[in-house]
């Protein structure tokens, strides 16, 4: 059970929420929430992102890319899981997670709006070959650089625009606004965790954005991913404005700023191992905060 607990990877578990988080928050600002829905969409989250790790876990166990990584050790590289165990893993995380997204997609919209249910179906279908393509197969798309973008689409416009409408079922363009914030937040970290790896990275032959355009382009890149992110939340909080409970969330702005002086700093790229928490606690932190405002504002 402990070797499982750790190729869940339970440290990455507030990040994968903060989308939920933020598309909640949202719905409560428009008059609406429901503890079920709130619920099933966490659980559901969580699954998609077990289901993620444990796929990573195998993908790059079985290429040889985690054999000298830094950070975390990885079940399947270390021996402690045996590849045919964590694919059986991965397809009881699998089965459990879309039951779960099921009871929520019926929460949601029941049986009068059967178009719907359809529609986040396959949203949730797509979110598991999305999760397991990441490192898993000859065409995982984490190797050739496009991890970050399936990052921004699924944690972030999915995540934040969906969970919204899973309470609303209606659309409002200014809800891109937070949604693409915290896809780029969560690019983010990827962007820290590929910068770290970079050198075992070009060894095993994984192409990420970081390996193809290099170190510093790479610090560059990351600036502009959490200056944006910081913008976008800010221009949301400005059409929008109620109160002032509205920006509270701004004081989770004060890490992310001192952590992208260490980016700035950093010489050694093994150093940025810890580095990854404090984006993605900051970002769960961001969330919590924006989503405590709008409660005191309903």
């Amino acid at each position: 059970m402990k070797h499982w607990l750790q190729a869940a990877r339970l440290r990455t578990l507030p990040l994968s929420l903060s989308g939920i988080l933020v598309g909640t928050a949202i719905a409560v600002s428009y008059g609406h929430f429901n503890t079920t829905i709130f619920v099933l969409a966490l659980l559901t989250t969580v699954g998609f992102q077990v289901l993620s790790n444990f796929a990573n876990d195998y993908g790059d166990g079985v290429k040889g890319t985690d054999a000298k990584r830094t950070g975390e050790q990885r079940m399947v590289a270390a021996g402690v899981i045996t590849a045919e165990q964590m694919k059986k893993g991965m397809i009881v995380v699998t089965i459990i997670t879309l039951i779960i997204a099921l009871g929520l997609i019926y929460a949601a919209f029941g049986m009068e709006n059967f178009g719907y249910s359809v529609l986040f179906f396959f949203l949730g279908v797509a979110s598991i070959v999305a999760a397991i393509k990441y490192t898993v197969g000859k065409s995982a798309y984490g190797y050739s650089g496009f991890g970050d973008l399936f990052v921004f689409i699924f944690f972030g416009l999915v995540s934040v625009i969906g969970s919204f409408f899973l309470y609303v079922h209606t659309f409002d363009w200014k809800v891109v606004l937070p949604a693409v914030s915290v896809g780029l937040l969560s690019i983010a970290v990827l962007n820290l965790n590929n910068m770290r790896d970079r050198e075992n990275d070009i060894k095993s032959g994984k192409h990420t954005l970081v390996v193809r355009m290099g170190a510093e382009m790479a610090k560059f890149y990351h600036y502009y991913l959490l200056i944006l992110a910081m913008i976008l939340m800010m221009c949301y909080s400005i059409l929008s404005w109620d109160t002032t409970w509205e920006i509270m969330y701004v004081v989770a702005f004060i890490p992310l700023i001192k952590h992208m002086i260490t980016v700035k700093k950093n010489k050694e790229e093994h150093l940025l191992d810890g580095e990854l928490k404090k984006v993605a606690l900051s970002t769960f932190l961001m969330s919590i905060l924006f989503l405590v405002g709008q409660f005191l504002n309903f």
